[in-house]
């Protein structure tokens, strides 16, 4: 069956739910038709009419706040005080304008809106500002208007296309090693062409759209529209993009519309009096487990909010897609908190939010429609089906979703069973386990591991030995043997990746430190709030080996384009010896997990030809042990005579994975 076929023949499974299946599309068709005149294109144009625009040499200022009775702009021009001057006109639907001269407002002005209800008033920030900034002094956030003399030139006019995404995951404020936030100039001029050193094609940023509180790693939005002004002005997120699209790299966010912060004064809580102008009412307005609030997707303004908000990105700042937080929480009118997903029934009982599933069919409509080459990826846990299978063939349209399970299981398999008790066969069904209609990203940690209170691989595997014995003139077998783990968990994981690889910034060469924003807890401190880049720097620490690693793994896809065959084979699962193996294309990965057996002459099923290792783990570059001569050719031999099944011999140092290239006989005819 092609995975291009409808989903409810490629899974016999959902037969039962084909009318829900089918609906869900329905739905999606309708609430288009019943939101445009013309396209969805045209739709998602809300940002070009609301706002602060330069329209024939005066300013237009638009917001919608359907139950307030007056509008005025503030700002150092009124004394911050609401006057006739600068008080809007009410227009039809809830919509306020007010128009001013050129010359009232200037470039960087700072600005709020009092919004004024039926029995009060307050300060807002407006909901479709672009740009927010907070005083240093008094904490207190405003829109600034951001009109330089002269718009950013674009240098790069290419749209990026990533067959397969090899995604370095990042957060521009704690991406520098000073203790303090780091910036778009720094992250352009420091870190992105270590990310293209490193083999990697597409950066995932974090934390771009404007929040209120810098700990909540950007999840907590206030201005959907605002780049976070923590980092720079507009125009360097526009640099750094630009100078990505010159190395040949394609840059994504996370955007975040799942939820949105309860904050009144910076965010859209309580915007023009009500609490429900963009969010649920009753029991549904706040989210139980994250302290926010819940878009309410059933309304046309939201929608045209959401949408526009998107084209907005992928327009302005010439992003190359999104990653989607919170999709599971989106999906379920429970979050899917109260449930484990162990029947297919879970997914289509009435629970789900059916609002929200046509919110995703509609923003993957918007982005293909906006740049073909743009790409959507989906933070879901729950495996709901069809996320990520095309509109056309019964799906949400999702190019990709996260293989969020990966992560999770290697913490599990770390925590609760010795390493000389792992199921090789369990290891490879874990990784490989994927819906043959999806495409995924796979990832061996997350950032959430980095956190405090968590750990990242590398430290569960070492623990204190990362801070006194990771010079390279070291002996620490607690050292040995989690960068030789370490290795292997990341090219498994690579191994049976779907169709591309994620990794957080500075785990590629297990940064020893966890993240830990600057909060009263820890008296405001940035020092764990960075990434050591000095570490990874030092010829004399073994953390160059683990960097060296990660780019000769990734170098396999670039040279090699395994990830473009979705079969994934494997060749031996031996429980007894540890032993794995396993078939992409025309490469053979064999990992020896056992922690003391070496063996020689080990026969691993392979197709008849010869060998040739492309990748050792064991090699000393990577902070092993030498112990495999790389120049060796390797022939397969036929199982019995005339028998078509042949097997390639091997040695198989404990601890070692080994990456060959299949080259097949000479024919003799």
């Amino acid at each position: 069956m092609s995975k291009h076929a409808h989903i409810l023949e490629v899974d016999e499974l959902l037969q039962p739910y084909t009318e829900v299946i089918h609906q869900r599309t329905k739905r999606a068709i309708r609430k288009e038709k019943e939101l445009t005149y013309t396209s969805l294109l045209d739709f998602a144009n809300g940002y070009q009419y609301y706002g602060i625009h330069k329209e024939e040499h005066q300013w237009v200022i638009r917001e919608w706040a359907p139950n307030a009775s007056d509008l005025f702009l503030i700002g150092g021009f009124s004394n911050w005080l609401p006057t006739e001057t600068y008080k809007f006109s009410r227009l039809e639907d809830g919509n306020f304008e007010l128009k001013l001269p050129e010359e009232e407002l200037q470039h960087l002005t700072l600005y709020k809106l009092q919004v004024v209800w039926p029995g009060g008033s307050g300060e807002r920030i407006p909901v479709w500002a672009t740009r927010v900034v907070q005083d240093q002094e008094t904490k207190l956030f405003a829109a600034q208007l951001w009109s330089p003399a002269h718009k950013y030139q674009w240098k790069s006019k290419k749209k990026i296309a990533t067959r397969v995404p090899l995604i370095y995951e990042a957060h521009i404020g704690m991406a520098s090693e000073k203790e303090g936030v780091g910036s778009y100039n720094e992250f352009r001029e420091q870190v992105l062409p270590r990310i293209k050193r490193g083999g990697y094609n597409t950066i995932q940023l974090m934390a771009i759209q404007e929040h209120p509180y810098y700990g909540s790693f950007g999840y907590h939005v206030s201005s959907l529209f605002a780049a976070s002004s923590r980092f720079g002005t507009p125009d360097d997120l526009k640099a750094l993009i630009d100078e990505a699209h010159q190395m040949g790299i394609a840059v994504i966010m996370d955007i975040v519309h799942s939820h949105a912060v309860k904050n009144e004064l910076e965010g859209l809580g309580c915007f023009d009096g009500s609490l429900y102008q963009f969010f649920h009412d009753g029991v549904r307005r706040e989210h139980v487990a994250w302290d926010s609030l819940c878009y309410n997707y059933a309304k046309h303004e939201v929608l045209h909010l959401l949408l526009s908000n998107i084209k907005y990105w992928l327009d302005e700042y010439r992003f190359d897609g999104f990653r989607f937080d919170g999709v599971t929480s989106m999906l379920y009118l429970d979050h899917g908190l109260s449930r484990d997903f162990t029947n297919y029934n879970l997914y289509f009982d009435g629970e789900q939010d059916d609002d929200a599933i046509t919110y995703f069919i509609l923003a993957n409509k918007l982005i293909k429609e906006c740049n073909a080459n743009a790409i959507s990826v989906a933070e879901e846990m729950s495996g709901y089906p069809g996320l990520a299978t095309p509109i056309e063939h019964g799906g949400l349209g999702f190019d990709y979703r996260l293989a969020m399970g990966t992560p999770d299981y290697w913490i599990k398999l770390i925590k609760e069973q010795k390493d000389e008790e792992w199921s090789v066969g369990n290891i490879f069904y874990e990784l490989s386990n994927k819906r043959i209609e999806e495409r995924t990203i796979s990832y061996a940690e997350s950032h959430d591991q980095a956190l405090v209170g968590d750990q990242t691989l590398i430290f569960r595997l070492i623990d204190s030995d990362m801070y006194w014995a990771m010079s390279k003139q070291d002996q620490s077998l607690l050292v040995d043997r989690g960068i030789a783990l370490h290795k292997l968990i990341r090219l498994m994981t690579f191994c049976c990746a779907g169709n591309g690889y994620l990794n957080f910034m500075g785990n590629e060469f297990g940064h020893p430190e966890w993240i830990d924003f600057p909060r009263e807890g820890n008296h405001w401190s940035y020092k764990y709030a960075r990434r050591q880049w000095s570490l990874v720097d030092n010829a004399e620490l073994r953390f160059e080996n683990l960097n060296a690693f990660d780019k000769a793994m990734l170098h396999l896809q670039s040279q090699y384009q395994f990830m473009d065959e979705s079969f994934i084979q494997c060749m031996a699962a031996n429980e007894a010896d540890q032993v794995l193996a396993i078939k992409r294309k025309d490469l053979l990965f064999v990992f020896n997990l056992h922690p003391s057996q070496s063996y020689t002459f080990y026969g691993i099923l392979a197709a008849a030809g010869h060998y040739k290792v492309v990748l050792n783990s064991d090699a000393s570059q990577f902070s092993g042990f030498d112990r495999i001569d790389e120049s060796v050719h390797y022939f397969t031999r036929p199982e019995l005579q005339m028998s078509n099944e042949h097997r390639v011999h091997l040695y198989l140092p404990s601890r070692t994975a080994l990456v060959l290239k299949h080259t097949p006989p000479k024919s003799i005819f």
